[in-house]
């Protein structure tokens, strides 16, 4: 290896992480710092929970993400522990430990990565950042409204202007597969194909399948029925008196009039087809999406059987930005707005070196953010000028004999 490649190798990053550094990185941290406002504002407190746990925390039981995509590792009483691929498990576990008599609504809300060990080609960051709130003990469709409508107000405060949040039941399809007398491997067929929007795939199963008309009827048009939710429901109400898909489509029913009444209706969309992300979800769920990225901005859904996995009987409902898909999406729609660092330069020669500090401290009581540089003999004040306006400093001054 030549001298001047030296190194070189360990420039790079492993796949699926990588660097966040200036411009982006201000902007970013100034969009998280808004949005994580947004919760305060709705009563939410803040919880860090550690970036890795016992592997049980996460386990399949718990309805978090498969073992293989997890990454794991030993401590020295030859523990299985995980980096967190999702933070809900973990304040479930918190709650359940802190506020285990607690009876009352509980409001948390986090920042912080997760980390999957996804498959390096499909070409996915396997750290991401997530900004999230968590609602305890609340069992009402208000609540269920209510962090649809945070999620909403989360994406407008981003400065994003254009996005669809869809919301579905995790129970509607459970229902309906549970009339069909599906077995849980044909279950399983069926809700791939659903989630890959294959529904030519779905009815070629259903045709090997012996499958009532009406709820094969359903099966097969669950596509097109995400237009007007009172057309959805009424379709699919002609066709099943099943208890688990009517109490779904009430649920939506309600949630989707008291969004209205917070007038955001225009930014959701019902999906009788969604599924949820996650075994825990138990009703109600939501993903956010936008024009040019095919990931979703903002997801979250009830999950009223996770805390009590942890010994706590507690309903509860959570939402989370994604913050690189929602970077992504504000860079490609030209939404991001270039945070520049400001602040003042102040170049000083070696004997102005007292006043200069004087100078400094001054300037940084009365708020403002100072860079001090001792100038090079080498170098003239225009190099300065041009170092101040490639970190973005907002002006430079020179000390000399005369600066007060």
């Amino acid at each position: 290896m030549s001298e001047q490649n030296f190194g070189q190798e360990l420039l790079h990053t492993p796949g699926g992480v990588r660097d966040i550094y200036g411009a982006e990185c201000a902007s970013r941290l100034k969009i998280q710092q808004e949005l994580h406002q947004v919760m305060i504002s709705y009563g939410f407190r803040d919880i860090q929970t550690p970036t890795f746990e016992y592997f049980d925390i996460f386990s399949k039981e718990k309805g978090s993400v498969q073992s293989q995509a997890m990454f794991k590792f030993f401590d020295r009483g030859n523990n299985t522990l995980v980096l967190r691929p999702d933070i809900t498990p973990a304040i479930a576990r918190c709650v359940s430990k802190y506020d285990r008599e607690e009876e009352m609504p509980i409001r948390l809300c986090y920042m912080g990565n997760t980390f999957v060990n996804t498959t390096p080609y499909k070409g996915k960051l396997q750290e991401v950042t997530q900004l999230g709130a968590e609602l305890f003990n609340d069992t009402s469709s208000d609540a269920d409204a209510e962090m649809v409508v945070l999620t909403i107000e989360c994406l407008l405060k981003s400065g994003l202007q254009e996005f669809q949040l869809e919301i579905g039941h995790a129970d509607l399809l459970r229902g309906l597969v549970e009339e069909a007398g599906f077995s849980a491997a044909e279950a399983e067929e069926l809700f791939t194909l659903i989630e890959s929007k294959n529904f030519f795939g779905v009815e070629e199963l259903l045709d090997r399948l012996t499958v009532a008309k009406p709820l094969k009827e359903i099966f097969v048009s669950l596509s097109e029925l995400q237009g007007s939710f009172a057309e959805s429901e009424a379709f699919v109400k002609e066709r099943t008196d099943n208890e688990r898909v009517l109490k779904a489509l009430d649920r939506l029913k309600k949630v989707e009039q008291i969004v209205a009444m917070y007038g955001y209706q225009q930014y959701i969309t019902v999906d009788l087809s969604m599924l949820s992300n996650y075994s825990y979800y138990t009703g109600v769920i939501f993903r956010a999406y936008t024009y040019g990225n095919g990931e979703a901005l903002a997801s979250g859904g009830r999950y009223d059987g996770l805390v009590a996995q942890f010994g706590k009987d507690a309903p509860a409902i959570g939402a989370v930005i994604i913050v690189d898909q929602l970077m992504l999406a504000l860079e490609r729609q030209q939404l991001l707005k270039k945070e520049k660092s400001g602040g003042t330069l102040v170049v000083y020669p070696a004997q102005y070196r007292e006043k200069a500090h004087h100078l400094a401290a001054k300037l940084r009581g009365s708020g403002k953010v100072v860079q001090l540089i001792r100038k090079s003999s080498g170098r003239d004040l225009k190099q300065y000028q041009e170092y101040a306006d490639r970190i973005g400093a907002d002006d430079v001054i020179l000390v000399q004999a005369d600066t007060i």
